[in-house]
């Protein structure tokens, strides 16, 4: 006849007069202990099997002593990091003994727990008090700025200078009627071609005034911006 029995966390496969090693348990040496969390218990050919835990019976044992196991190796490292750490640990065992082996009937048992493991525990340091942050201002709302004008509709600016243009701050013909030819150059140098802007602010001029009729006639008779 034997059981398989939960004693201190763990399954074991147990049989009468076996010894075994157990984590260990919080009973005297020399007093008996019972375990009632039987999961299987086997007698010849019958088998009766626990849903997970068979009802009534009961592993009963005797601690015959408490003891360390052998020592194990702990080593911890971290490649490139000179970090080594090397530890020894000796589980705290309890050596029992099986006296009976109950199928039904038995009492509940009290439940033996393991003897809890001591663990240095480091204090707590105190935290730094946080101070709360101020609440970051907002962003002053830009200015509502006039629609941006097609520059394009000057002759001799494509795209390319048309954005620059508007990233310089003239984005409405009126604005570039007002900037003197010499100071769009500037703003357009890093822009490739030979560009002639001789002519862009008075072209500005005439379509900031409306006069299309006009500004179209002229263009018609220029190249590039030059006449």
């Amino acid at each position: 006849m034997y059981a398989i029995v939960e004693i201190a966390g763990h399954q074991f496969k147990v049989e009468k007069d076996q010894k075994v090693f157990v984590n260990r348990l919080q009973t005297e040496e020399g007093k008996k202990v019972s375990f009632d969390n039987v999961l299987l218990v086997a007698d010849g050919d019958k088998v009766t099997v626990g849903a997970p835990a068979i009802g009534g019976a009961q592993v009963s044992a005797k601690v015959l002593k408490h003891l360390q196991g052998d020592k194990v190796i702990v080593f911890k490292k971290k490649r490139r990091k000179g970090y080594r750490v090397k530890n020894g640990h000796r589980q705290a065992l309890s050596e029992i003994v099986i006296e009976s082996i109950v199928a039904s009937g038995a009492k509940p048992a009290k439940t033996e727990k393991a003897a809890p493991v001591k663990k240095e525990t480091k204090k707590a340091e105190p935290k730094a008090e946080v101070k709360a942050a101020a609440p970051k201002a907002k962003p002053a709302a830009k200015k509502a700025t006039a629609k941006a004008d097609d520059l394009k509709k000057i002759e001799g600016i494509g795209p390319k200078i048309a954005s620059t243009l508007v990233e310089a701050g003239i984005s409405t013909f009126a604005d570039l009627a007002k900037t003197k030819a010499e100071k769009i150059s500037e703003i357009i140098a890093d822009v490739r071609g030979n560009h002639v802007t001789d002519t862009w602010p008075a072209q500005a001029k005439l379509a900031a005034d409306g006069k299309w009729d006009e500004l179209k006639k002229w263009q018609d008779e220029l190249d590039g911006g030059k006449a």
